[in-house]
C-alpha cells in the first residue's frame, strides 16, 4: 500500500507545478498589463493618473518587472508558504479572505456530494434490479427532467416560491446566518446554518442525481451479467449478498472515479449558487475578484482549487486500492 501511495504523491507534485505554471503564464501573457489596467491605463501612462515611479513600484511589488520564469519561481515559493500577497481591492492579506471563504464552500460542497451519493447510489441499484420495468422508467424520466433544469433558474424559482414572502416564507432569502446568530447556543447555531444552506444545497445536488444514478445502474448491470455473479447465485447465495457483497463492491471503481471529478465541478458550480444566495464562499469571492481585477486573489483561488482537485483524485486513488486489492499488488510489482 505504501508503494502505491508514494507513487500517487510523486505524480501529484509535478502536476500541481504544471497547473500553477500555466495559471501564472496565462495571467502574465493576458492582453493588457493588469497593473496598468488597475491604474486606468492601457498601453501607456495617462498624464496625472499615476506617476511613472509609483507605477514601477507597483510592478515590482507584484513581480511583474522580472522575466516569466524568475517571476514564477518567486511566486511559487510564496504560494507553497501560503503567502499570496495582499488584495488589491482592500489591502487585506489574500489568505485572510481565503480562510474566511474556503470553509464555507468546502462545507457546502462536501454536504452536497454526500447527499448526491446517499440518494443516487440506492436509486441506481434499485433501477438495475428493476431494469426496464415501470418503476425504472419513472425514476429515469424524473431524474432526467431534473437534470435538464438550469441551476440558476431553479435557484431563482426556489427564492421566489419558498423565500421572501411572496408565496411561502419557509427559508431565508440570502446569507449564511440570521441576524440573531450570536445569541444562539451551539445546537441552534448549527440548525440556523442548515436552515440557510437548505436551498443552496438543493440547487447544487438535484442535477447530480440523474447522472450518478444512471451511472450506478449501468455499472451494476455490467457487473451483474458477469459469470462470477451467475456462479454466486448458483451456489445458493442470497440475492442481497450477491448484489451488495459481490456486485456492488466490484462496481465501486467507476463510482470512486466520479467522486474525484465531482468536487471541482461543484466548486465551479458554487460560483453561481453563492452569488444568487449571497453566501460569502469561494464562489462569491472569485466572482467579486474577477469584477474588480483582483489578480492575487484570482491566482490564489485557482491554485487552491487545483490543489483540492488533486487531493480529491489522490483520495479516490486510495479508495481504489482499498476496494480492489489488485491495484495494491500492481503498484508493488
Amino acid at each position: 500500500m505504501k508503494y502505491y501511495i508514494l507513487k500517487r504523491i510523486l505524480i501529484i507534485i509535478p502536476t500541481f507545478i504544471g497547473i500553477t505554471f500555466i495559471t501564472y503564464l496565462m495571467i502574465r501573457l493576458a492582453p493588457g498589463d493588469y497593473t496598468s489596467l488597475r491604474a486606468g491605463v492601457e498601453g501607456e501612462l495617462k498624464a496625472g493618473s499615476l506617476s511613472k515611479e509609483i507605477f514601477e513600484q507597483e510592478k515590482k511589488l507584484y513581480g511583474l518587472d522580472k522575466p516569466i520564469i524568475e517571476g514564477y519561481v518567486e511566486w511559487f515559493y510564496k504560494t507553497i508558504k501560503l503567502d499570496f500577497g495582499t488584495s488589491r481591492k482592500d489591502g487585506r492579506k489574500v489568505m485572510s479572505h481565503i480562510s474566511e471563504a474556503l470553509p464555507i464552500t468546502l462545507g457546502l460542497n462536501i454536504l452536497s456530494i454526500v447527499i448526491v451519493y446517499i440518494i443516487s447510489i440506492p436509486l441506481g441499484i434499485y433501477s438495475s434490479i428493476k431494469k426496464d420495468t415501470v418503476q425504472d422508467r419513472i425514476i429515469s424520466l424524473t431524474l432526467f427532467l431534473l437534470y435538464s433544469l438550469p441551476s440558476f433558474w431553479v435557484a431563482l424559482l426556489l427564492l421566489k416560491y419558498l423565500s421572501g414572502g411572496d408565496y411561502l416564507n419557509l427559508f431565508p432569502l440570502a446569507g449564511l446566518y440570521s441576524d440573531w446568530f450570536v445569541q444562539l447556543n451551539l445546537f441552534q447555531k448549527a440548525m440556523d446554518i442548515l436552515w440557510h444552506l437548505m436551498l443552496p444545497v438543493v440547487t447544487l445536488t438535484y442535477g447530480g442525481f440523474a447522472f450518478l444514478s444512471r451511472y450506478t445502474r449501468a455499472t451494476m448491470l455490467d457487473v451483474i451479467n458477469q459469470q462470477y455473479i451467475v456462479t454466486a447465485r448458483a451456489k445458493g447465495l442470497s440475492e442481497k449478498k450477491v448484489l451488495f457483497v459481490h456486485a456492488f463492491r466490484n462496481s465501486l471503481i467507476p463510482l470512486l472515479t466520479l467522486m474525484a471529478t465531482m468536487l471541482p465541478g461543484l466548486l465551479g458550480g458554487s460560483v453561481i449558487v453563492e452569488s444568487i444566495f449571497s453566501i460569502p464562499g469561494m464562489g462569491m469571492l472569485a466572482f467579486e475578484s474577477i469584477l474588480s481585477r483582483d489578480i492575487p486573489i484570482i491566482m490564489a483561488i485557482t491554485s487552491i482549487s487545483a490543489f483540492l482537485t488533486l487531493i480529491g483524485i489522490f483520495l479516490a486513488d486510495i479508495m481504489y486500492a482499498i476496494a480492489d486489492p489488485r491495484i495494491r499488488l500492481e503498484a508493488k510489482q
